[in-house]
C-alpha cells in the first residue's frame, strides 16, 4: 500500500491546501502563489497536554448569563493604543501588529510591557530576533522599568508553550511569529505551515488560559502581514504601524477589531527615548506649513470620532507634451482626475493644458469624500496663483455636476478649527442650515464649486 503524501501544496495569500499544485489558487483566485511545503504531524487529543484551565465550561449558556466586568479591559498607559483597542486590552484576545522593518513595533510594545509590569501586571516578552542583551540595551533607551516583566529569547514554541505555563502571565508579548517554530513541522520558520500551526498554538493559549497575547508580524512590500491570510483570520485584533522610517511620526491604524472600531487611529511620534503620544495631532501636522502660498488649503477631515486638519498641497504647470502628467501623494489618484474633470466641464478651466501634483502634506493618507472641495481650490488657487487665506478650513464633497454635497459631523470638524484659531470656514450650504451659530469663526454655505471659487 503506497504512503500517505508528507507534502501539501499551500497558498501563500489565504493558506488553501491541495494535494496538487494550481496555477490559481481556487480560494482567492491569486496566481502563483501556491508553495509545496511539508504537512504538519496530527496530533490525538490525548497525545497533546491540556491547558490549565482550558474551556472548562462546555455546556451552552444564555447571553445574559455571561457576565462582563470591568477588569476585563485592560488600560496600556496610552490613550491613543486604546483608543485603536476599543478602550484597553481584552483579556484572552490574540492581537497582531504589522508594519515595516524599523518602524517601531517592539518599541512600543516594550513600552507597553513597561508601562503593564508598572501597574501590577505580570507580563512576559518573548523575542526570537534578539538575545537577552540586545533587548537591554533597547529597554535602557525606553527608561527605568519595574515590577514582573520577564523576558525569553526563544524561538522553539513547545518550550515557549511550557515557560508561559510556568510563569503565568497576564500578558505575552511574541515578536516575531514569523521567527517561531514547532519541531513536528518539518518547514523552515516563517513558511505558511509554521506561521498557521504557530498561531493556532498560541490561540489556544490565549483563550485556554486567558492571556492576551500580542504578535509582531512582518509585512510584504505589498504592505500586508507576510504569510497567508489565515493568519488574519484567526487574530482577534490587527493593527498596522504606518509612517516613513525618516519622518518622525507614526500611525497606528486598526484593519480588523472584534471588540471596537477599525475607523480609529492613533498618532504617535518617535523621539530618541522611544515613542511618544501625539496628543493634538492636528496642531502636530500643521507645523511649518507655508504663510501665503498658492496651492495650499487646510481641511478637516474624520478618522474614527477624531477630526484631524491637513494641509492638502496642488501643483499645476503648463504641460510641456501631448498628454498632461497626473501625480497623488496621500489621496486617490482616480479621484482627484475626476475632480480636474468637473473643473473643466463644469467651470470651463482647460485643465487638460496643465500637469497636475497634489500631496496630503505630512505624509498621511485619506480618502474621505470631505477632502474633495479642498483639492478643486488649490488647484484653482495654483492654476491662478493665488493664496487662500491661511486662516480658512475648507471641506466638502464634490459631485460630478459640480455640486457641493454634505458631510458627517460637520459641527465637529468647525469646533476643531475654532480650537485651533481658524477664522473662517467654507463649507457645503446643508450642513450649515442644520448648525447652530458659532461665535469666533465666519461660516460660508455654497451649494457649487462655482460659489466656493468666487468666495477665494
Amino acid at each position: 500500500m503506497a504512503k500517505a503524501k508528507a507534502t501539501a501544496f499551500f497558498c501563500k495569500e489565504c493558506g488553501y491546501e491541495s494535494a496538487k499544485w494550481m496555477g490559481q489558487c481556487p480560494a482567492c483566485r491569486a496566481w502563483n502563489t501556491m508553495v509545496e511545503e511539508p504537512t504538519a504531524k496530527r496530533e490525538t487529543a490525548s497525545g497533546r497536554a491540556s491547558l490549565p484551565g482550558a474551556r472548562k465550561n462546555r455546556n451552552p449558556v444564555k447571553l445574559d448569563e455571561i457576565s462582563i466586568e470591568e477588569q476585563d479591559r485592560i488600560p496600556t498607559g496610552y490613550q491613543e493604543l486604546d483608543r485603536v483597542l476599543g478602550s484597553g486590552i481584552v483579556a484572552g484576545s490574540l492581537v497582531l501588529v504589522g508594519g515595516d522593518p524599523g518602524i517601531g513595533k517592539s518599541t512600543l510594545l516594550l513600552q507597553v510591557c513597561r508601562n503593564l509590569a508598572g501597574d501590577g501586571h505580570k507580563v512576559l516578552y518573548i523575542s526570537g530576533e534578539e538575545s537577552l542583551k540586545q533587548i537591554k540595551l533597547r529597554a535602557n533607551r525606553i527608561g527605568r522599568i519595574s515590577g514582573e516583566l520577564y523576558f525569553l529569547s526563544e524561538t522553539n514554541l513547545d518550550d515557549i508553550e511550557e515557560a508561559i505555563r510556568r510563569v503565568s502571565p497576564e500578558v505575552v508579548v511574541i515578536d516575531s511569529i514569523q521567527t517561531m517554530y514547532r519541531e513536528d513541522v518539518s518547514s523552515a520558520p516563517g513558511s505558511v505551515s509554521q506561521v498557521r500551526e504557530s498561531t493556532n498554538v498560541l490561540l489556544q493559549i490565549a483563550k485556554g488560559m486567558g492571556i492576551t497575547v500580542f504578535l509582531v508580524g512582518h509585512v510584504t512590500k505589498e504592505g500586508v502581514v507576510a504569510g497567508p491570510r489565515v493568519l488574519e483570520h484567526m487574530v482577534d485584533t490587527v493593527l498596522y504601524f504606518e509612517g516613513e522610517r525618516n519622518a518622525s511620526y507614526r500611525i497606528l491604524r486598526g484593519a480588523k477589531n472584534r471588540f471596537g472600531s477599525t475607523n480609529e487611529i492613533g498618532v504617535f511620534e518617535m523621539r530618541e527615548s522611544g515613542l511618544v503620544e501625539v496628543e493634538n495631532p492636528s496642531e502636530y501636522l500643521l507645523n511649518g506649513r507655508p504663510e501665503q502660498a498658492a496651492g495650499a488649503v487646510v481641511t478637516c477631515l474624520i478618522e474614527g470620532t477624531r477630526p484631524l486638519l491637513l494641509e492638502v498641497q496642488a501643483l499645476v504647470a503648463q504641460s510641456n507634451f501631448g498628454l498632461p502628467r497626473r501625480t497623488t501623494a496621500g489621496t486617490d489618484y482616480n479621484r482627484v482626475n475626476l475632480l480636474m474633470a468637473v473643473l473643466e466641464n463644469r467651470c470651463r478651466y482647460e485643465m487638460n493644458r496643465y500637469d497636475a501634483y497634489v500631496n496630503i502634506a505630512g505624509g498621511m493618507r485619506m480618502n474621505e469624500p470631505a477632502l474633495d472641495l479642498a483639492i478643486v481650490l488649490a488647484l484653482v488657487s495654483s492654476m491662478k496663483d493665488k493664496a487662500v487665506d491661511p486662516k480658512t478650513v475648507i471641506f466638502g464633497e464634490v459631485g460630478l455636476s459640480g455640486e457641493v454635497r454634505a458631510v458627517s459631523l460637520a459641527e465637529q470638524r468647525v469646533n476643531e478649527a475654532v480650537k485651533l484659531g481658524f477664522e473662517a470656514c467654507i463649507l457645503p450650504k446643508v450642513n450649515l442650515d442644520k448648525m447652530r451659530k458659532r461665535d469666533g469663526i465666519r461660516l460660508y454655505g455654497v451649494n457649487h464649486v462655482r460659489e466656493a471659487i468666487g468666495l477665494l
